[in-house]
């Protein structure tokens, strides 16, 4: 499906992903509108003129809301990736993430199968359904779900009901397996921002040297985010319809690296120290993903070293102002 021109819908489109996602689709001339929770703060995509309509303050478990959303858009393609995004959280508010992650899906499914039953919708998942793996494997697509936390369920959850609507509806459905990314305008509570941000405030001085992580000894397949969505714009124009494909690099980088690489780029010296409340109360050890599928279908690689994904975040962080 060529891009250009064509209404493309995306849930979630004023989170992190959601802003850079919006860029590469106006890159690529596609008229894009986006949702969101935000009704006080304009989101940075729409300043920046590259999406055309913003749905402020969308609640996606209001199936009303978003049925009437659909009905008004009469996309030519969706892209959701509204959700509540962090496995941490998910431990403090499991059927909060249950119901935003599962039942949202299934809202915005049934919007478009009565609203826009042609539409091409790629539904937004994640590499944590295939839970705990070897140490030095990669999950395919036809690995089985280990979910161990509850947003990993509730993105299994939404991946079967993705693929149901596609089955039993006759949808034009893709859905991702999405694992870990990062970049510039990253929120801090996820892991290479949160380490980032307290660098930099050490070194602004003022706090004491010490940076402060979980549990290090995990390793984490992680893409700049700039290149997660460039795999999204290649699956809406490329991917196969009623098929799921990993996005990922297909390299574990564990922790321990992620935080001697940052470190290393201080300006000053700071010493590690654990905190038990940054550690999850089940965690995944290894998790890499093969992105054989995509690379196949779409042509897709990864292609921003993630040194530089480093550099950026925490170039980003330095220079925010300093807060109290």
């Amino acid at each position: 499906m060529e891009l250009r021109d064509r209404r493309i819908l995306v849930t979630g489109v004023s989170g992190f992903v959601g802003t850079h996602l919006a860029r590469e689709l106006a890159r690529r001339g596609a008229d894009v509108s986006g949702t969101g929770m935000e009704r006080d703060i304009t989101p940075a995509s729409v300043t920046e003129g590259t999406i055309n309509a913003y749905a402020a303050g969308l609640d996606i478990t209001d199936a009303g809301a978003v049925d009437d959303l659909v009905a008004r858009r009469t996309p030519d393609a969706v892209v959701h990736l509204a959700g509540q995004s962090s496995a941490a959280r998910s431990f403090e508010i499991p059927v909060e993430t249950f119901r935003i992650n599962a039942t949202g899906t299934w809202n915005l499914l049934e919007a478009v199968r009565k609203r826009a039953p042609r539409a091409r919708t790629l539904v937004v998942g994640s590499g944590e359904v295939y839970g705990p793996l070897p140490e030095g494997t990669r999950a395919r697509e036809d690995a089985t779900f280990n979910p161990v936390s509850p947003y990993a369920l509730s993105k299994a959850a939404a991946d079967a009901l993705a693929e149901l609507h596609g089955r039993a509806h006759g949808l034009d459905v893709i859905r991702t397996r999405s694992f870990g990314h990062t970049g510039p305008g990253q929120e801090p509570r996820f892991v290479v921002p949160s380490f980032a941000r307290q660098i930099a405030a050490i070194e602004r001085g003022g706090v004491e040297p010490v940076l402060r992580v979980g549990n290090l000894e995990v390793a984490r397949d992680l893409t700049d985010v700039r290149d997660v969505v460039r795999a999204y714009a290649l699956l809406l124009e490329r991917g196969g319809s009623g098929e799921a494909y990993n996005v990922c690099r297909g390299d574990a980088v564990r922790l321990t690296e992620v935080v001697r690489l940052l470190a290393g780029r201080s300006r000053v010296k700071v010493r590690i120290e654990v905190d038990p409340a940054r550690v999850r109360p089940a965690d995944v050890p290894w998790l890499a993903g093969d992105p054989a599928k995509l690379e196949r279908d779409t042509g897709w690689r990864a292609e921003i070293p993630f040194e530089r994904t480093l550099d950026e975040v925490l170039e980003e962080w330095r220079e925010q102002p300093a807060t109290g």
